[in-house]
């Protein structure tokens, strides 16, 4: 099936993405989001219909480490030499106005 795309819709989608088109340019883009339109309707006929929707082309599968808990720092011994602390936190001159 054939879209197509209005001038309406060009100037639509232009304000939303903050584009500006003159006269030419609104006409190729709306010659290209028709084509565009039409590659998604040739997609909507392929049959997917046993493809399961978390196929993927990769066997890939992530290889996590198992978590490890250890002995740290503790926090006071962290901010033993802080210039400044309050609350458990180090104090930072304001970078934000």
């Amino acid at each position: 099936m054939k879209r197509s795309v209005d001038a309406e819709e060009v100037a639509r989608l232009a304000k939303l993405s903050r584009l500006e088109f003159d006269g030419k340019q609104a006409e190729d883009m709306r010659g290209h989001l028709s084509k565009m339109l039409d590659y998604f309707d040739a997609l909507d006929s392929v049959d997917v219909s046993d493809v399961p929707p978390t196929a993927h082309i990769l066997s890939a599968v992530n290889v996590l480490r198992e978590d490890v808990v250890e002995p740290s720092t503790s926090n006071a011994e962290l901010l033993k030499n802080a210039p400044e602390s309050r609350d458990g936190a180090y104090v930072v001159p304001r970078v934000v106005e």
